[in-house]
């Protein structure tokens, strides 16, 4: 496994947030940006990011209230517009004026911001199982479990929990499976199996309008037609819907659709081929 150095930086309002660097082949290699989703952290890019590393510096930030990455004191900045703001202070922190991103769920969202706010910044786009209409059975979904889990007394209690409310995402999985995925979502912290993310995320959520959010995101999404784009699908997903898949064609000449089988919301990218298919598009 390629490894990473340990990467901390200011935001503009004075939290302390963390990134995985993954240096790549050389001090010229050109880099890509991975976005996690709303309740995860680095390590969901654990093992595409070290096969990205081959051609590429690999950044994966955990936004603020995630996993290393400082807490807020004020829960209405946990928005898509603070996280976007923090990465792009990552991005000039470094003098990067340029990434590939790859962005899951939310932040595949943050994708087609970072995109509209910053135009010439992303040459590439991979997004992961999201588009400019989420479905309203996902989100609630999702909405019904953010920041409600545990803590629990041992690992085996808390992947059970996670299974128990994931089995319809990844049907085949087998128990190392599990095991490994529980690993990615929680941390132990005073002898307890704990969420790595402040539980206070999901309270913006809460008040946003979704007629005047999917106006804004198709949109955003508009902007992105001049960056070559590949949309990750999971054949079992709830949140985006092939209405939606069909629709995001129409505007965007330079899209690609890849579907992963037997996968829900979302596909954790270390499916079978589905590296090797990011690697060549990124490449091409």
């Amino acid at each position: 496994m390629s490894s990473f150095s340990d990467l901390y930086f200011q935001t503009d309002d004075g939290l302390r947030l963390y990134a995985r660097d993954y240096p790549g082949p050389g001090d010229s290699a050109p880099v890509v940006l991975c976005l996690h989703g709303l309740t995860r952290t680095s390590r969901d890019f654990q093992d595409l990011a070290p096969d990205l590393a081959a051609h590429f510096r690999v950044l994966v930030p955990e936004q603020r209230g995630r996993g290393l990455s400082d807490y807020d004191s004020d829960a209405s900045r946990y928005t898509i517009i603070h996280y976007v703001q923090d990465t792009y202070r990552l991005l000039q922190s470094l003098e990067i004026e340029q990434v590939a991103v790859v962005g899951t769920s939310m932040g595949g969202l943050m994708t087609f911001a970072l995109n509209a706010l910053y135009p010439g910044l992303i040459v590439r786009a991979v997004i992961n199982d999201i588009g400019p209409e989420i479905a309203t059975e996902g989100l609630e979904r999702i909405k019904s479990y953010v920041g409600s889990a545990g803590p629990f007394d041992d690992w085996a209690s808390a992947t059970a929990y996670l299974r128990s409310i994931s089995a319809e995402i990844f049907p085949q999985w087998d128990e190392d499976q599990w095991d490994y995925f529980a690993t990615q979502t929680y941390v132990e912290r005073k002898g307890k199996v704990v969420i790595d993310y402040d539980p206070r995320i999901v309270e913006p959520l809460k008040e946003e309008g979704a007629d005047t959010e999917t106006n804004t995101l198709w949109s955003m999404f508009g902007a992105l037609a001049a960056v070559p784009t590949l949309l990750v699908r999971g054949a079992l997903t709830d949140l985006l819907s092939e209405r939606c898949v069909a629709k995001m064609r129409q505007h965007h000449q330079q899209f690609d659709v890849l579907t992963v089988p037997n996968v829900g919301h979302a596909p954790m990218l270390n499916e079978a081929g589905v590296s090797a298919a990011i690697q060549s598009f990124l490449t091409a």
